[in-house]
């Protein structure tokens, strides 16, 4: 029982009622008194006990596209806010698209003569979400969202521009373009160089908890590889030109070695300035990732050079999208526990329903998975009733 103090007690009895309060009080806290026992509590159905697990991933990608999140520092406390409320503890924010960076770079202002994305002139939205992330006790990722493309149906825009030999070539000798996107030659020196110089700007100038490569980050689409300098480094290396055939298991299993390597040194750069930093990819599935964009990512997997993978398992059915996850698991070999699938939430007019996020969510969970990461923020802010009062609890 509660204890009463003296000065408290004394008030009590100053009272008309002392007498029958008291006896009420000790009545009620007497053991065996023979009254009416007081009801055993009924458990609620819905307990406020998460059933997640506290450490793993719950992110989502935040973007300019399609999304008005990052315009105003308003709109990303509002942003942020919604993470928060949605149970989310890692924001991967964009910071690299279409030839643009969405903070001040020396690096691109040096390339290109362009430091931000003109619509961000004047501010700095990744610092912004850094800070609004930190305060809400969430986690920030720098998400170099398209890696080796240099645009998007603009002829290789202004990277290509400035620098020709840059640009990935198909058997043809054309630019290589795939769904839309414009490649550079990943197997490059000086665009590998580009990329981690890049990345090196970022975990120096901002307190960012992770850095994030994605479906164009280390890829190339394998129509490509037939540039002078690419055919050139086979033919020195293995004796023979490159075959006509791009999906030839020797010379698609040789690129991908390359782009392999190329991580490998990425890694090493970036936990050289910053040993902590988490450092993670977000690839296609697998083996769709290795035989149309040359990312063998289970190699990265088993060799230690990231700390978390995030396949992009984006499917319309729960039919479809189990046996992908299947897939994945079993690229894997079981190692589950670095691994949280991305799961598509909206995408232009598509939103998911509740019922297929309940769906996906408890198959990753079936299969071992103890996280996920939720394309894109758009999708999340529509449903903070589902991320509040269903996400939490399911198993």
């Amino acid at each position: 029982m509660k204890i009463i103090n003296a000065m408290r007690m004394s008030r009590i009895l100053s009272t008309g009622c002392a007498g029958l309060l008291l006896v009420l009080l000790f009545a009620g806290c007497k053991k065996g008194s023979g009254g009416t026992p007081t009801p055993t509590p009924t458990p609620n159905p819905n307990p406020q006990t998460p059933v997640w697990d506290p450490n793993a991933y719950r992110a989502v990608w935040l973007t300019n596209v399609a999304s008005n999140a990052l315009d105003s520092r308003d709109n990303i406390r509002a942003t942020v806010e919604n993470c928060k409320k949605g149970g989310i503890n890692h924001i991967f924010v964009v910071v690299y698209n279409n030839a643009r960076t969405l903070y001040p770079s020396t690096v691109m202002q040096q390339l290109i003569g362009v430091p931000i994305a003109e619509k961000f002139a004047g501010r700095d939205p990744l610092k912004e979400v850094i800070e609004e992330g930190h305060l809400a006790g969430i986690k920030v990722h720098a998400w170099f969202e398209y890696g080796f493309s240099s645009s998007y149906s603009a002829n290789g825009g202004p990277i290509i521009a400035a620098r020709p030999h840059w640009a990935a070539r198909d058997f043809s000798g054309l630019l290589t373009v795939k769904n839309g996107f414009d490649w550079l030659n990943a197997f490059h020196p000086e665009v590998q160089q580009f990329m981690i110089d890049l990345f090196k700007e970022v975990v120096t100038k901002y307190q960012v908890d992770g850095v994030q490569g994605d479906d164009r980050l280390p890829a190339v689409p394998s129509s490509s590889g037939y540039d002078l300098y690419t055919s050139a480094l086979y033919k020195a290396e293995k004796g023979i030109e490159p075959p006509p055939d791009s999906k030839e298991p020797a010379w698609l299993a040789w690129r991908a070695g390359k782009l392999n390597a190329f991580l490998k040194r990425l890694r090493t750069e970036v936990k050289t300035i910053r040993p902590s930093i988490l450092f993670t990819m977000s690839p296609s599935p697998y083996p769709f990732s290795l035989n149309e964009y040359l990312q063998d990512w289970p190699v990265w997997v088993d060799s230690g050079y990231v700390d978390a993978v995030f396949p992009q398992c984006y499917r319309y059915d729960i039919a479809a999208y189990t046996t992908t996850l299947t897939q994945q698991k079993t690229a894997l070999k079981g190692k589950t526990d670095i691994c949280f699938p991305g799961v598509l939430v909206k995408s232009g007019t598509y939103v998911a329903t509740d019922g297929f996020l309940t769906q996906m969510i408890q198959a990753n969970r079936t299969q071992g998975f103890k996280g996920e990461a939720f394309f894109f923020y758009e999708g999340l802010k529509d449903r903070i009733s589902f991320f509040q009062g269903q996400y939490p609890f399911i198993k």
